[in-house]
């Protein structure tokens, strides 16, 4: 299931720079990063009561854009989690706020009741 509705480059890069240069490799940190990817996307699945991994392929690309905002902010929250004192506490604290907002904005979105009209393909 992992990395259907986001890249792991995309999830990386909304982290921001600085982050722990360990967990952002991933070829060395692949399984951890896998499971925030399968966290991510069960918990997009979960808030859209809707498999959105099986049915990728009838989501609109406006839908997906939504999904991949929502799980490259997750896992940038545990990328940055991992070692917040890579890019200092203010600094850490300042992305996590903007990325719990994001979170929050976008799983707002999935949980409206139209948003199986909206998010596939008719």
């Amino acid at each position: 299931m992992s990395w259907t509705l986001c890249t792991s480059g995309a999830a990386i890069d909304t982290a921001g720079a600085n982050t722990n240069t360990t967990i952002v490799n991933y070829g060395s940190s692949k399984d951890t990063l896998d499971k925030w990817s399968d966290e991510a996307e069960s918990l997009v699945c979960n808030e859209c009561d809707y498999d959105v991994i099986t049915n990728y392929a009838s989501l609109t690309s406006s839908g997906k854009e939504i999904l991949s905002t929502i799980c490259c902010a997750y896992i940038a929250q545990k990328i940055i989690g991992y070692e917040p004192e890579s890019i200092g506490v203010n600094g850490a604290a300042l992305r996590l706020n903007l990325l719990q907002t994001h979170l929050s904005k976008g799983l707002a979105q999935i949980k409206d009741s139209n948003i199986k009209a909206y998010l596939t393909i008719s």
